[in-house]
């Protein structure tokens, strides 16, 4: 007979935070905050930066970080706008096209961390900066819009009450955790960032398995831009300039390890909807300026980082003592 499979104590951790919050914000805001249009406003919302901390997580279990999925998505979603409407192409076209930019970006990424050994965050610190730089080329420093009423209009299309861009968000976690958790490859991602040397010794072409980390990264990146591009139906250089502090905070909330090796993109999801949850509730208390957000994500982060190094360092000190 099987053994039950054992659910990660993280993933309980999050989910019993997210009732907690529900409840509160039920009982506080009551439907004011709890009902439909506000739900599926969230729901739209998330999937952007929620995609963008999947990339920067898939990084940071490899043992990196990715500090340009937020400029990648820019970029992409710039391109994507600009073949939609100079060039004249279809929309499925410029989907293409931008995803093999965010997969050009991503590869770069990881040839400079795997090939030239340059520290991951000093690295995609001089990528994002670049791709801004090639955004605001690309689109000479103005908002790119007009994109086709068809591909606007997608992301206010919803099934069964559920807005198309979540349900997107929630295939990209089933495809990406299918990836990490249960491929050749996913656990090769999590051999090289537990301990690279070990790895290579074990046969393991570590500069392969970090080039398609990052091209992954790259990937899920483009699909956020192109979310955001059909959200709002335009694209900027520097939108979203403040979701790479939320996408670290996602990613380490959900479970993965900074130093790599360990981590479930599933965690990465509930973190998400809990950040969203929680600054649209901020939202509702106008005594909260916009001022207080990157202070309370700067302590939400550091409180987060002592919690689970708590955690990791009473697991380490039971598996010593067995």
């Amino acid at each position: 007979m099987k053994k039950a499979k054992k659910i990660d104590g993280n993933i309980l951790r999050l989910l019993a935070i997210f009732v907690i919050i529900i409840a509160v914000s039920g009982i506080t805001k009551g439907t004011s905050f709890l009902n439909v249009g506000n739900l599926q406003s969230m729901a739209k919302t998330l999937t952007e930066y929620g995609l963008m901390a999947v990339g920067c997580g898939i990084t940071m279990i490899s043992g990196g970080i990715d500090l340009s999925t937020v400029y990648i998505a820019n970029l992409c979603g710039i391109v994507a706008g600009l073949t939609m409407n100079e060039s004249g192409f279809s929309i499925v076209v410029a989907i293409i096209v931008a995803l093999i930019v965010g997969a050009a970006c991503g590869i770069f990424n990881g040839f400079l961390v795997s090939v030239l050994k340059i520290p991951a965050m000093l690295a995609t610190l001089g990528t994002y900066q670049l791709y801004m730089g090639i955004a605001i080329v690309a689109s000479k420093g103005s908002t790119v819009s007009g994109v086709p009423t068809v591909y606007s209009s997608f992301a206010y299309m919803t099934v069964a009450g559920i807005p198309m861009p979540f349900i997107v968000f929630i295939l990209m976690i089933v495809v990406i955790s299918f990836i990490m958790g249960k491929t050749k490859f996913g656990k090769r991602v999590h051999l090289v960032g537990t301990n690279e040397k070990a790895s290579k010794f074990a046969g393991i072409n570590n500069v392969s398995v970090l080039i398609r980390a990052y091209m992954l990264s790259g990937i899920v990146s483009a699909v956020a831009g192109l979310l955001s591009l059909s959200r709002i139906n335009s694209a900027k250089a520097d939108f979203g300039s403040s979701y790479t502090m939320q996408t670290i905070l996602i990613s380490v909330l959900g479970g993965i390890n900074p130093d790599g090796g360990f981590g479930s993109i599933p965690g990465v999801a509930i973190a998400v909807l809990i950040l969203q949850m929680l600054s649209s509730y901020l939202n509702m208390f106008p005594s909260i300026s916009n001022y207080y957000r990157d202070l309370i994500w700067g302590v939400a982060l550091i409180a987060v980082l002592i919690m689970n190094f708590t955690i990791e360092k009473r697991r380490m000190a039971k598996l010593s003592q067995k």
